[in-house]
């Protein structure tokens, strides 16, 4: 702590007797994101960010968290799981970031942890749903949206309860994609079903014509999809132009604007599970918050994954907020984890020291005849 007053005492204070936390200065606090700002996931990316960085607008604009403006610092990884690691290190170790933040997908995740742990740098909603950052609990890791697991299970028990009994996986062969197979797995047996058919493809080539055709082959009533949102648009194209018309489903990566178009005369009737509320409706305080900010932001694309960056971002403010003025990461991850049963504005998030898990809430949504997601 700092006693001395005045412009050159604060100017000395800054030199010499006074330390801050790393990322941290008087007017400001850093935080870091690596993402897919190019490649395949660059449109929900885009909208996820552009969410976060409304609510901080916002914040900075109010006057900041106790007088320093949150500043985001974001690095593009094209969707590569090595550049990833690569941005963490360069954003932790050279940049000095306070903490890490929406860092996209569950591989890429995966290779910022260990510069996490090395460096003791919290990392607050990764826009993932892996199970593995939620048990066991990583101490640094604060997840805020669902998990994809739940929101598997959730789509068979829904198709289950619409008398759909065949249904088929495709999913990418990654940790993501085992993961929701997981989920879709415990679905299968709490509904006393087996898949139809369960086929995989490679990341790295993005060729499924041997996925779909094992899936036609089994004749479902349903097939769920799971990938980053051009492969899945690729998936949905292939079976329409066999001529079937099943119901398709995919997860929330893919609840994006840029999905949707990328589906183009395909995209009405493809069912999008969500883990957050209708941005588009007024039922719920979060929606409509993040509605009246947006409407200083022209071209803003008020959307479920702009929401998610919405949330992240409220969230990570009400922890820096609760840290206190004299914030190190030590203060920051005990108000987390001291946060409990904090209403987003009809979401509620809480976290405990052996819990970090967020929010657990799913919701089905399905693409309109505008190309709309129409969600209750």
């Amino acid at each position: 702590m700092c006693f001395l007053q005045g412009t050159g005492a604060t100017l000395l204070c800054l030199l010499s007797f006074c330390s801050y936390a790393q990322g941290v200065t008087p007017s400001r606090i850093l935080i870091g994101q690596t993402a897919g700002f190019t490649g395949p996931v660059a449109g929900g990316v885009k909208e996820t960010t552009e969410g976060a960085k409304l609510y901080f607008d916002w914040v900075n604009k109010s006057g900041g968290v106790h007088g320093r403006q949150v500043v985001l610092e974001s690095l593009d990884d094209a969707f590569d799981p090595k550049r990833a690691g690569a941005n963490a290190q360069k954003l932790i170790e050279e940049k000095k970031v306070f903490a890490m933040f929406l860092t996209r997908g569950t591989p890429h995740t995966e290779a910022v942890l260990p510069y996490l742990k090395a460096n003791g740098v919290p990392l607050v909603a990764p826009s993932t749903g892996a199970a593995l950052l939620h048990s066991p609990v990583n101490r640094l890791v604060f997840n805020v949206r669902s998990k994809y697991q739940l929101e598997a299970e959730k789509s068979i028990e829904q198709l289950h309860t619409m008398g759909i009994t065949r249904i088929a996986v495709i999913h990418v062969d990654d940790s993501f994609g085992k993961d929701v197979l997981q989920g879709a797995m415990n679905g299968f047996k709490a509904a006393n079903l087996q898949p139809a058919s369960v086929a995989s493809f490679d990341r790295t080539t993005s060729k499924v014509d041997g996925a779909v055709q094992a899936m036609l082959k089994a004749n479902p009533q349903a097939g769920i999809l799971v990938g980053a949102g051009p492969v899945v648009s690729a998936i949905v194209e292939q079976v329409r132009k066999a001529g079937s018309s099943m119901q398709l489903l995919t997860i929330s990566n893919n609840s994006s604007g840029a999905f949707v178009k990328s589906l183009g005369a395909n995209s009405h009737g493809v069912i999008v599970s969500q883990v957050f509320p209708n941005p588009n409706m007024t039922m719920t305080a979060i929606a409509t918050e993040m509605q009246r900010l947006a409407r200083e932001r022209p071209g803003f694309l008020v959307s479920h994954q702009a929401m998610e960056g919405f949330a992240a971002a409220k969230v990570l403010v009400e922890g820096l907020k609760r840290a206190g003025k004299n914030l190190t990461r030590e203060s920051f991850i005990a108000a987390l984890e001291n946060m409990r049963d904090y209403d987003l504005g009809g979401v509620r998030v809480g976290y405990s020291p052996t819990d970090h898990t967020g929010i657990e809430y799913v919701d089905l949504s399905i693409i309109g005849k505008k190309g709309e997601f129409i969600q209750r």
